[in-house]
Formats: C-alpha cells, structure tokens, sequence
C-alpha cells in the first residue's frame, strides 16, 4: 500500500467524496483524483492538512507506519473477533458432541447459546475498538459463516424431512440420514453453497466499500 492507496482508504474509510476532501483540504477535486490514482503526490502542507483530518500521522501518510495506539488497538479488535470465532467453534463442537453421546434436544440449546456468547464477545471489540474492527469484521465474518449457520441450516432440514420421514432427532444439531439418501447429500451440497455465496457477497461488498482488508 503506497501513499495514494493510503488516501483512498482514509477517504472511503470516512464515507467523503473526492469533492468532500477537496474542499477540506483546498484543492481541487482533480487534485485528489490524481493523489488516488498515483499521478502525483501532496506536497508536504497538504500532507499535515491530511493528517489532521483523518486523524492520522504524517508518518503513516507517507511511509505507512502506524501509531502506536492504531497498532493496539488493531490488535485488540483482531483478539476478540478470534476469541469469539474459537468460543463459536467449541459452541458447535459441544453441541454435536453432546449430541452424539446422549440423543438429548439441549445439545442444540448449549450450541446456540455458547455461540451466542462468542458472538457476543466480538461485538464487544466492535464497540470498543475503532482502528482495526473493518479488518476484524471481515474475517470474523468469512469464518463464522460456516459456524454459526450450521445448527440453524440443519434444524430446518431435520424438521423438513425428519417430521415427513417420522425420524427422531428434528431439533439435532447434525443432519439427519433419511430416506432418499439424495436429500442428505443436497442439504450439504445447498449448505456449502449458502456459506460460500455468503462469502463471495462479504468480500465483494468490502472490496465496492473500498474497505482495506491487508492493512487496516
């Protein structure tokens, strides 16, 4: 990431137009146009203007070094969308768990709720933090896609095709095998397809939001 990408973030990242800095740092918008897109380079004055602006440090502005507290707090964002992702994982590990040694209905309720908890967690860091919680949104989101809609993608099908079939188990947070077979192997083929489009869809709206994912 190089100045001009530091400027795009920085602006996207506020919500401004081109015009918008342009005005706030008195320029030109085609000033700012040409500052994005690496056909020139702010002199020094603008560069300070910039800085006080966004917030920032000139330093980060030019070399991208980022301040101290950016980098904690940074770091903090990224610890609690990690912690929630590995509560949201051992949520869903109990459940099926649970589930598989004892045939009980509240192996689905411990899942949801220890998830409920590492989600928690995370938007705990969203409100707390302000520098890296875009970042941490986005790779909480990439992973918890296939966590968390699991238990609620295979209760629909076992009270779907469970009822139907008279099979037991309709709230188990696993899919149950019934006949046709070829309804077990569409339920995963439509759950991988669901997370995976939920995917495309996070990345594709980060990258039309012009939201960093490397670096902030």
């Amino acid at each position: 990431m190089d100045i001009a990408d530091r400027i795009l973030h920085l602006r996207k990242a506020r919500g401004i137009s081109q015009e918008e800095l342009a005005e706030q740092v008195g320029v030109s918008r085609q000033a700012v146009s040409k500052w994005e897109s690496a056909q020139s380079t702010p002199d020094i004055e603008k560069i300070i203007l910039l800085s006080e602006y966004f917030g920032t440090t000139t330093d980060y502005l030019l070399k991208g070094t980022e301040p101290e507290k950016e980098q904690k707090d940074r770091q903090k964002a990224m610890v609690f969308a990690m912690a929630g992702t590995i509560i949201n994982a051992m949520g869903l590990v109990a459940a099926i768990t649970i589930w598989i040694e004892r045939q009980q209905y509240y192996a689905t309720g411990i899942g949801i709720a220890v998830m409920l908890l590492g989600t928690g967690i995370f938007l705990a860091g969203q409100i707390t933090d302000s520098a890296g919680k875009a970042r941490a949104k986005y790779y909480f989101l990439m992973f918890n896609v296939w966590i968390l809609l699991l238990i609620p993608m295979t209760c629909g099908y076992n009270l779907l095709f469970g009822l139907k079939a008279g099979a037991i188990g309709c709230l188990a947070p696993i899919p149950m095998l019934v006949r046709p077979a070829w309804v077990f192997v569409l339920f995963w083929a439509a759950y991988i397809g669901v997370c995976a489009a939920a995917d495309l869809w996070i990345r594709s709206w980060y990258e039309r939001n012009g939201r960093s994912i490397a670096c902030r």
